[in-house]
């Protein structure tokens, strides 16, 4: 059969599509009841489970995990025989951050520019999306070859671990002979890219105190130790003035053999301002896919508004460290930890909180799935050869489900491509993408299961 019968089946399936990223988006889905209520989270799960039982999937089941949160499971049984692929996505999203520098409302999908703007558009309600497209259109176009699992995950931006330790618990649970991780991305639109690589992560919260409250700044200052001052100091020390991350004991100096990553195209994805420099040394692939990266993704101290002459007794801030293939995790948190204990001045109190933490990835390229999905996706990319690069992102479960099942084979792919913008304000995704991507991953199922057959 031919790859246009596929092609026209999905393109038909997507104004449904469309209608279902709708109604996903508009759940306030943030793993985080500080920021959202619980109940968002769970309405967005029941949706997916609903989504399942519609699809025939059998055993639907709302997973409750240990980090307080709920992943959904389905299986759908293939013929005799067939193997085994279990298909992953994330309903939960990314705080909005400020909504009011949204042009549209980030919890409506809104059509503009050829893109679908909201939040988790890409990351990774489309995910979802895209792997209930690529089913549809096999069972309307003979039937799904192979047997499926799916597992939706409740918590991945949180990075708390919850659907790992789970996994873990029930190892026969996400059993498969290969692995479809919907939570990527092409490197930039119109060329088919597969993961090979994901950075791993830690996530810390540290804490400084330096007086038993605060105090007048014109009384005080200039003797009185301030916890914010002594934090900022903490916090300059975690980078060379160049921008290199500067952690005590991590090595920053590997390199990136594959597809690299043009400095112009990425200021441009980036949207770096003008005449502000990058950071960093070594191509633009060794910074973002090959060496470790510091950030400061949030600091508690007054805001200007409402400001008061004051010096602060307590200062806290959370850091991700993102950490390479070839490093551990574990050993990176050990160090930044104490790097972050040795270096506060002025004697200054410090505690340090872990608030998250995965392990880096790398993927067997010359795997027969691999092979499988480079034909597939040369048939929805016409004109394309498949592509590897890497991914500054982290995505924990991946490990955890090698460590389970080194037999399986991981394939990553998705919908975060640059333009995307996941995780800023005017998130979107490119239904052309999603259209692509759900063909290739439909031809990809057929392929797989033809490659097992004896």
């Amino acid at each position: 059969m031919t790859a246009r019968p596929m092609t026209e089946t999905v393109a038909s399936l997507m104004p449904r599509a469309k209608a279902e990223l709708t109604e996903l988006v508009a759940f306030r889905s943030v793993a985080d009841p500080a920021q959202f209520p619980k109940s968002e989270c769970e309405a967005a799960a029941d949706w997916v489970a609903d989504a399942l039982r519609a699809e025939d999937f059998q055993d639907v089941a709302l997973l409750d995990t240990p980090d307080g949160t709920r992943s959904v499971y389905g299986f759908l049984p293939g013929p005799a025989g067939a193997p085994t692929v279990l298909l992953y996505a994330h309903y939960d999203v990314q705080p909005p951050l400020d909504e009011s520098a949204w042009i549209s409302p980030p919890f409506e999908l809104t059509e503009r520019d050829g893109r679908w703007f909201g939040r988790g558009a890409a990351d990774c309600k489309g995910g979802f999306i895209m792997h209930l497209l690529a089913l549809r259109a096999l069972k309307a176009d003979g039937g799904v070859p192979v047997s499926v699992k799916v597992i939706v995950e409740g918590s991945e931006e949180q990075g708390t671990g919850g659907l790992e330790q789970y996994a873990q618990a029930h190892p026969e649970l996400l059993a498969a002979d290969t692995v479809v991780i919907g939570d990527t991305g092409n490197f930039r639109v119109g060329l088919p890219t597969v993961t090979s690589t994901l950075r791993g992560m830690t996530m810390l919260r540290v804490r400084l105190d330096t007086l038993e409250g605060n105090l007048h700044s014109g009384q005080f200052g200039g003797a009185a130790p301030d916890a914010l001052a002594a934090m900022i100091q903490l916090l300059s020390t975690l980078r060379a003035a160049d921008g290199t991350t500067t952690v005590d004991g991590l090595t920053t100096d590997a390199t990136w053999d594959g597809l690299q990553y043009p400095e112009d195209e990425f200021r441009k994805d980036a949207k770096v301002l003008d005449g502000v420099e990058l950071i960093g040394t070594g191509t633009v692939a060794d910074r973002i896919w090959a060496r470790p990266a510091v950030t400061v993704i949030g600091v508690d101290c007054p805001p200007v508004v409402g400001a008061t002459p004051s010096l602060q007794a307590s200062a806290r801030a959370q850091i991700s460290l993102r950490v390479p293939p070839g490093q551990d995790a574990g050993r990176a948190t050990k160090l930044l930890t104490s790097h972050l204990e040795s270096h506060a001045p002025w004697g200054a109190r410090v505690s340090v909180e872990q608030v998250g933490q995965g392990q880096p990835f790398r993927a067997d390229l010359s795997s027969p799935a691999y092979t499988a999905m480079a034909d597939a996706m040369r048939v929805a990319y016409p004109g394309e050869e498949m592509q590897a690069s890497g991914m500054g992102g982290s995505i924990p479960l991946c490990n955890a489900l090698s460590e389970l099942y080194p037999e399986a084979e991981i394939l990553l792919i998705g919908l975060s491509e640059p333009e995307a913008q996941i995780h800023a304000v005017n998130e979107s995704v490119s239904p052309e993408e999603l259209e692509r991507l759900s063909v290739a991953e439909a031809l990809f199922l057929r392929n797989y299961a033809e490659s097992k057959k004896v």
